[in-house]
């Protein structure tokens, strides 16, 4: 299983990266999560780590989508799909929420 979870890390690095708007996000894993976020200048991980959505796996490959809220907590969508789908999903929806600042 943890072996999925990485292929899926990297998976969702490319698809990140094939975009202007997602490109330079970074991918953590933390259990079935893939946390998305940017990285703050000057400041090492995780600390340094500003999460902005999660991906959690419901099934090989299937994930739901979940937004950080101003308040720390994990809010979930009632989006779902591939990694590929939630990425397009997050690009034309959830740009304010991506947007390097």
């Amino acid at each position: 299983m943890k072996r999925e979870i990485l292929t899926a890390q990297a998976h969702l690095v490319e698809l990140l990266e094939e975009h202007e708007l997602t490109a330079g996000m970074c991918v953590r894993v933390y259990g079935d999560h893939l946390i998305v976020g940017r990285k703050i200048p000057g400041e090492g991980e995780p600390s340094g780590h500003h999460d902005r959505v999660r991906f959690t796996r419901i099934t090989n490959r299937m994930y739901g989508l979940s937004v950080k809220r101003h308040t720390g907590r994990w809010e979930r969508t009632p989006f779902s799909g591939t990694l590929g789908e939630m990425v397009e999903t997050v690009r034309e929806f959830m740009q304010h929420l991506i947007v390097a600042w």
